[in-house]
């Protein structure tokens, strides 16, 4: 696979990214489409992390008790407050056919965010250690040209409750292919990702979030399977996190991370660069969520 730098170069040099801006690593910052951020949270919920915060549903990978203090120190982290239930009435539902939505937050007045992770590179046993001691759901938009060394390191990962999905088979910049092309990306994937873990993935991420707004990517995920595209609002650096407009997380965003590790992290390592996510996501009292817990897929 080209270099994350190489790739975004010659994605804006042919003029293709639908997105407004390029941000490092395998995103490129979007608004996204359809659903809206809600707004900042203020009053005595911003005040208080745990205010309103109610014990993760079962079923859910933060289900099974609360996550011991000792855990969180292990980490040397802050414990984040407990997702609330699932809703009832799930905020998006999806179709079994026609346009795909595209969007890059949820809406709710829940104070949660939702972490994803690209690609699958690196595979550090101690994030697998790390997810069975914290419980932090997940949903993981995978590669094939990244996983497909060790299909078996994120098996682990899917049955503690964290979904497998959609993200092309080489990671091109899908504006810059044609729709043949694309549809050989998603659907390729969305065969290797199926026979693999035995579930069909019902989410896309297009690398860059390039061509997410275009027909022709549209039209191949729907002929594909799976039936929503997924932006995203913020994006995990090595220490800092990278906003859209103002500097704080909103309730429903979706945040961008990815499978890295040392090479790619100037040294750190995978547990340490989601260990700084954590913070910044405790340290605005937000609880982590499970995206498919707000997502209605098609009955």
């Amino acid at each position: 696979m080209k270099t994350e730098s190489r790739s975004r170069a010659t994605a804006v040099a042919a003029g293709a990214l639908a997105l407004i801006a390029v941000v490092s690593g395998c995103s490129s910052s979007s608004s996204g489409g359809g659903a809206n951020a809600a707004p900042a949270p203020t009053g005595a919920a911003a005040d208080n992390p745990s205010a309103g915060a109610s014990p993760a549903a079962p079923g859910s990978p933060a289900a099974g008790g609360a996550v011991s203090a000792a855990a969180w120190a292990k980490w040397k982290l802050q414990p984040l407050p407990a997702p609330p239930a699932p809703p009832a009435d799930k905020p998006i539902k999806l179709t079994k056919t026609g346009q795909v939505p595209v969007f890059s937050s949820v809406p709710t007045t829940d104070k949660v965010v939702f972490v994803t992770i690209d690609d699958g590179q690196e595979k550090d046993p101690k994030f697998i250690d790390m997810m069975n001691d914290l419980k932090i759901p997940i949903t993981m938009f995978l590669m094939d040209d990244a996983i497909k060394s060790d299909y078996g390191y994120f098996k682990p990962l899917q049955a503690a409750g964290n979904s497998i999905q959609n993200h092309t088979l080489h990671h091109p910049a899908m504006s810059t292919k044609t729709f043949d092309q694309q549809k050989q990306e998603v659907c390729g994937d969305q065969q290797v990702l199926t026979k693999e873990y035995g579930t069909a993935p019902f989410l896309f991420r297009p690398p860059y979030g390039d061509g997410a707004n275009t027909a022709n990517l549209n039209n191949a995920v729907q002929q594909c399977g799976p039936r929503a595209v997924v932006l995203w609002r913020e994006t995990m650096q090595i220490h800092d996190m990278q906003y859209q407009g103002a500097k704080q997380l909103h309730p429903g965003d979706i945040i961008l991370v990815h499978f890295r590790g040392p090479k790619d992290l100037k040294g750190e390592t995978m547990t340490e660069m989601f260990g700084e996510l954590l913070s910044r996501i405790q340290e605005q009292g937000f609880a982590v969520a499970r995206l498919d817990d707000y997502i209605q897929p098609p009955s």
